[in-house]
């Protein structure tokens, strides 16, 4: 199987992203050892900054394996951030639609064709009061029961420090200036869980590991415990 090749569209947003980040912020990027060199596989990324994919994917990108992250379908609309993500390869995500299918159909192909797909299994920024990772959604679990491949936890913190999620003021934040944690783990071990009909009760159990495993990574960037569970706003609704 062929990894995916660092095409013109990836490398002319790394030209423009680049040099930004590198000014803006200072780096500390650990783990880059688990990303697989060769094969197919899924990375697990938490979400706490509109800033955040940026950080992730420059830390990715100099693995030398560019990501595909699954992207709105609305992001797709502007003509040059839509040519942009197009070219790169980024996958449209067309939620509420029979065509959320079609996405996981495409991530599942570009895994076995030798890619790496990254997944924000939150599906949106957290809600969590204190930015951990929350009860995420199981599209991740579905993909990697398919495909068998590596799942790599990916935490991160930094973005948040910049770009507040939910800030009242939308506006940056860059001095003093940030630096931009990014913490890669070993592949999740889910061995238990192959062969096991994918039923709702395996797919959350799945995804609940994957999310426990990238909320440790990031208690490891923090310095500080990580709660015992996953934040749930379902449930912090019902409690007010």
């Amino acid at each position: 199987m062929s990894r995916r090749r660092i095409g013109f569209w990836y490398r002319l947003a790394a030209v423009i992203a680049k040099p930004p980040l590198i000014v803006l912020f200072k780096r500390d990027w650990r783990g880059m050892e688990h990303i697989p060199a060769d094969e197919g596989f899924i990375t697990a990324v938490n979400h706490n900054s509109y800033l955040d994919p940026l950080s992730y994917a420059h830390f990715q990108y100099n693995t030398g394996r560019v990501p595909r992250f699954l992207a709105k379908a609305a992001l797709f609309k502007p003509f040059f951030v839509g040519t942009m993500l197009r070219g790169t390869g980024q996958i449209p995500v067309f939620r509420e639609t029979t065509d959320a299918a079609n996405a996981f159909r495409a991530a599942v192909e570009a895994i076995e064709n030798g890619e790496c797909v990254a997944f924000y299994p939150e599906g949106t920024l957290t809600r969590d009061p204190e930015m951990w990772p929350m009860v995420s959604k199981t599209g991740i679990a579905r993909v990697a029961l398919l495909t068998k491949a590596p799942v790599i936890p990916v935490a991160q913190w930094g973005a948040n420090e910049a770009m507040p999620p939910y800030a009242k003021e939308k506006k940056f934040r860059f001095f003093p200036r940030k630096t931009l944690r990014v913490l890669a783990g070993p592949p999740v071990d889910l061995d238990a869980y192959h062969g096991l009909e994918p039923t709702a009760e395996t797919l959350r159990a799945v995804t609940e590991t994957i999310m426990r495993s990238v909320t440790e990574l990031l208690a490891e960037l923090r310095g500080e415990a990580a709660p015992d569970g996953l934040y749930d706003p379902r449930k912090a609704r019902e409690a007010k």
